[in-house]
């Protein structure tokens, strides 16, 4: 018998929010520094395409997380990105 450290309490995701969050990822992919992002994001949404599909318990706190990071990043002044002009 294996133990498994236990993640905190993740609230489940409502349609709404998997939608907002799959809305949010062409962006995060586009947007990104970090190439595991880019990758993460554009996997997310390939399989978005498949009938029925939801985000693991693993992959929705790291959807959570970017599209957060998209909206609180710090701005550098150039190339600023602006969520309401894209």
């Amino acid at each position: 018998m294996t133990y498994h450290t236990r993640q905190p309490f993740q609230k489940a995701a409502s349609g709404a929010e998997i939608e907002r969050l799959l809305h949010h990822m062409p962006t995060v992919a586009q947007w990104s520094e970090e190439a595991w992002a880019k990758g993460f994001a554009q996997s997310v949404l390939k399989q978005s395409r498949r009938k029925g599909w939801t985000p693991s318990a693993k992959q929705l706190p790291v959807m959570r997380g970017l599209v957060n990071d998209l909206f609180t990043r710090a701005s550098d002044g150039e190339g600023e990105f602006n969520p309401i002009e894209s």
